[in-house]
């Protein structure tokens, strides 16, 4: 059934809710913005209306185009080292989640120690909420998003389920805070996602700043969508998965439209900052797109990691409507959102405010990040590969990444076309390059990556090898061990639990 019901469903739960206004301290919300946090997964640069026209984002588009679009934001290639990088602040490779991303059955998750977002603005008197993915561990208790800051979660640990019976792999993996919630089965995750938000938006007591986290599953695999979605919004196009994806994305676009039309009803939306960006590049195996930038996710290349993102605020912005074509990565969201709402982040993390730099239009304060840099051999990799940059000028050493079945995904992979009649991208036309071999790029003049010119540039290429070599002087090893097979959910009733590490 169509989604226009939910949000008449979410006001009657709101109703029926007993409210419970949490206690913080005393802190004057006056003056701090409330923060929706939107996280799409797995989202290509093409994969919506503003890029690729066949698409079906008028919500999107809308809130960019009366925003500020950011066309030069970074992400990681995979989902946990992204989510990492939001909730932390650290770049990956600083906290141990720098390869690839976190199986369910590993002791894999972030640190305990460092100070998480939600943890930080609750310190500044802020309500929190999670809904979504979290995969950023589960092993204990104490990785889960109840003990990391948040109030409140609906939703998975782990990296990918079914949409509609919440089954990973062998497990069933959806969670009402810390207990099991099965009342959920069956109803496609967007719906559900959209109206928790919709409730604890009601919900709120409005003299607190509220900070939602809001991870949609949408549109990460498995391909599935009610049909509606397909057949009204994306019926003119011909090729059955890209079709898929497109309804993926129009139910993702539709929640967020209910989700903004209830703020706009509750009035939270008039001293609001609402964050919405990708978590990697689009994997061109599952209907994603990120024409025309090159490679895909779990890929180093620019269509691995150049996020598509946008601020949205009625009154926060004073260039409201522009492009903003400062750096900025997804380390930076949380000193930016801390300087958003009057506070400051811990010392020593990677990322930098960009708060001035988008209410003012001024320069990014951001000059080089790092891709990623990862040292485990897995029969997959190489013992080190890594990307940098400084200015325009991009290094890579070694192979970019890898994507299912070991196939690096170097290329340029265009909108898929008619079933049967797309001309697949010859992987073997494209060497990948070994552990020792440099590639390097300026992606303001190449922003697609076809021109490697590190002999045309010998004395750049040097000073980005120093650079790179001092990068990794600052490594921590990855952790990403075994599968334990404590972990099995068959020893928990054949739920996902934690409580094995």
């Amino acid at each position: 059934m169509p989604m226009m019901s939910g949000k008449m469903m979410s006001s009657l739960l709101a109703a029926m809710l007993m409210v419970v206004v949490p206690r913080f301290n005393g802190v004057n919300a006056a003056d701090k913005p409330h923060i929706l946090f939107i996280v799409a997964d797995d989202l290509g640069w093409n994969d919506v209306v503003w890029r690729d026209p066949t698409m079906h984002t008028p919500t999107l588009s809308r809130m960019a185009r009366q925003g500020i679009l950011l066309n030069s934001y970074y992400v990681q290639p995979l989902c946990s080292p992204s989510r990492s990088a939001f909730m932390s602040g650290y770049f990956p490779f600083h906290t141990g989640l720098q390869h690839r991303a976190i199986k369910p059955e590993q002791k894999a998750y972030l640190p305990a120690n460092l100070t998480t977002l939600p943890q930080a603005l609750k310190d500044l008197g802020y309500a929190t909420h999670a809904v979504g993915k979290w995969h950023l561990g589960f092993c204990n208790w104490k990785y889960t998003p109840t003990f990391r800051g948040f109030d409140s979660f609906l939703g998975y640990y782990n990296a990918v389920e079914d949409y509609y019976t919440h089954m990973a792999g062998r497990g069933y993996d959806f969670r009402q805070d810390t207990a099991v919630d099965k009342d959920d089965a069956g109803k496609y995750s967007a719906y559900t996602f959209a109206e928790r938000a919709q409730v604890l938006i009601g919900q709120h007591n409005t003299s607190q700043p509220l900070f939602l986290y809001l991870a949609f599953q949408s549109v990460h695999g498995p391909l599935e969508v009610p049909a509606v979605y397909e057949n009204v919004f994306c019926g003119h196009i011909q090729n059955e998965t890209r079709r898929t994806k497109c309804g993926m994305v129009a139910i993702l676009d539709e929640a967020i439209a209910n989700i903004t039309g209830h703020l706009e009803d509750t009035g939270l939306i008039d001293n609001m900052l609402i964050v919405f960006t990708t978590d990697n590049g689009g994997p061109v195996w599952d209907a994603g797109n990120n024409w025309p930038l090159r490679g895909a996710k779990a890929t180093m290349w620019e269509g691995g990691t150049r996020g598509t993102a946008f601020v949205y605020s009625k009154n926060l912005f004073q260039n409201k409507g522009t492009v903003h074509k400062g750096m900025m990565h997804a380390v930076d969201w949380f000193p930016t959102m801390m300087t958003a709402a009057g506070g400051s982040p811990p010392p020593g993390i990677d990322g930098v405010s960009q708060w001035e730099s988008l209410t003012t239009g001024s320069p990014s304060p951001r000059s080089e990040f790092v891709y990623n840099m990862d040292a485990i051999e897995d029969g997959q990799k190489p013992a080190f590969h890594a990307a940098i940059r400084s200015g325009d000028w991009k290094l890579m050493q070694g192979p970019a990444g890898m994507g299912p079945a070991g196939i690096p995904y170097n290329g340029w992979y265009p909108v898929p076309g008619v079933d049967g009649e797309q001309e697949e991208f010859d992987e073997s036309a494209v060497e990948d390059p070994g552990p020792d071999d440099y590639q390097l790029f300026n992606i303001k003049e190449d922003p697609t990556e076809h021109h490697d010119v590190k002999d045309k540039y010998p004395d750049v290429l040097a000073k980005m090898k120093a650079r790179l070599a001092e990068w990794r002087q600052t490594m921590v090893p990855a952790n990403f061990p075994e599968n334990d097979p404590a972990a099995n959910p068959e020893h928990y009733g054949g739920t996902w639990t934690p409580g094995w590490c």
